[in-house]
């Protein structure tokens, strides 16, 4: 069972200062053109450090919790939140030691410290069976979560609904020369923003920490966890993701009781940046669908499709994006909610004139 701690302080984009603003139980908010591109950056204080959670959207009848993968940030998730926040507010992750947050003292971080920290995340908000949304090793961490508190935690339901995007990793590959190989080969099918993302993220995280954390997420036996979680599972891999070959994703549905499985063809591994929409779709059904009977076939994106949805959204993205930055560099949330606002916004100005396009 875990315990409920102090909330931290949040803010949310666009000007926001404790002077300005609406404060909403502790939240200040600034002017965002739509409340729903605004985010609200705030602080689950965690022993010697915290998880900073980034929220879009206020509406909707399910809440999804985005925990990311090894060395990276929230932003990874910044397309699938902007498809997802029409259907229940959306909390993305930084965990110790990622995105700018300071690794704990203690020198590591250990998959099921992780997924602890993930549920007091979902105590701390009163999420009520939030959907939960790992990738890569963030898809270890939520079904360790699940798997592990099956019945809830701080007197909540259990996770009815949980989500692995590209689950890692197959225990022939857990050794350093074959992982690398296969992310390697992975990575050249990404697109160049995604590429973008990963160098951002690796910087701020340091080598030191990577180096820390990547044995956890190398050694992490999976398959005990997996025949343990009770919540129906929605397993999506990318056709190209060699961090993923077909043999394991068919293990790994196997090992979980209730399980349906999407591939998503022309994809590679970061399928929830690069085919957003595919894996919102996917996602939402899975909820409103409960079961395991597989989910409609996802069509694929055709290569100039797909080069339209990485391509850059002008100053205000950029813009976005460099005052986030300055944010984490500064430890200052309003600065990384304002910059937040701004990429959440060009995004959805994004999506609103390829919808017009098609």
């Amino acid at each position: 069972m875990l315990s409920s701690g102090h909330s931290g302080l949040s803010w949310s984009g666009r000007g926001a200062t404790p002077q300005g603003g609406a404060r909403d139980g502790g939240a200040f908010r600034g002017g965002a053109r739509d409340s729903e591109t605004q985010v609200e950056v705030r602080r689950v204080p965690w022993r010697t450090t915290y998880a900073r959670v980034s929220t879009v959207g206020r509406e909707g009848s399910r809440a999804f919790v985005l925990v990311p993968g090894i060395g990276v940030s929230s932003n990874y998730f910044e397309r699938l939140a902007a498809q997802l926040n029409d259907f229940g507010p959306v909390h993305a992750l930084d965990l110790p030691g990622f995105g700018g947050v300071p690794h704990p003292e203690s020198g590591r971080m250990t998959i099921p410290e992780y997924a602890d920290l993930v549920g007091k995340v979902i105590d701390e908000l009163e999420l009520d069976d939030p959907v939960v949304i790992g990738h890569s090793m963030g898809t270890q961490v939520v079904a360790d979560l699940a798997a592990r508190y099956p019945d809830g935690f701080a007197g909540s339901d259990r996770l009815s609904c949980i989500i692995l995007l590209g689950p890692v990793l197959a225990p022939d590959d857990r050794s350093l020369g074959i992982a690398a190989r296969r992310f390697l080969q992975a990575a050249r099918r990404e697109p160049p923003r995604v590429a973008l993302l990963a160098v951002q993220a690796y910087v701020l995280c340091g080598v030191r920490w990577f180096s820390r954390v990547l044995p956890e997420m190398m050694h992490y036996p999976i398959e005990d966890t997996l025949p343990k979680v009770r919540s129906n599972t929605l397993v999506i891999s990318g056709q190209l993701d060699t961090l993923c070959p077909p043999g394991w994703i068919d293990e790994v549905v196997a090992l979980l009781p209730s399980c349906r499985v999407s591939i998503i063809p022309n994809a590679a591994h970061s399928i929830m940046h690069a085919h957003a929409d595919e894996v919102a779709r996917l996602a939402i059904e899975h909820v409103r669908r409960p079961g395991t009977d597989p989910l409609p076939d996802v069509p694929p994106v055709s290569a100039n499709k797909s080069e339209t949805k990485d391509a850059p959204r002008g100053l205000d993205e950029l813009t976005g994006q460099v005052t986030e930055l300055v944010g984490i560099v500064t430890d200052d949330d309003a600065t990384i909610a304002e910059g937040k606002t701004a990429q959440a916004e060009a995004i959805e100005e994004g999506i609103a004139r390829a919808e017009h396009s098609d």
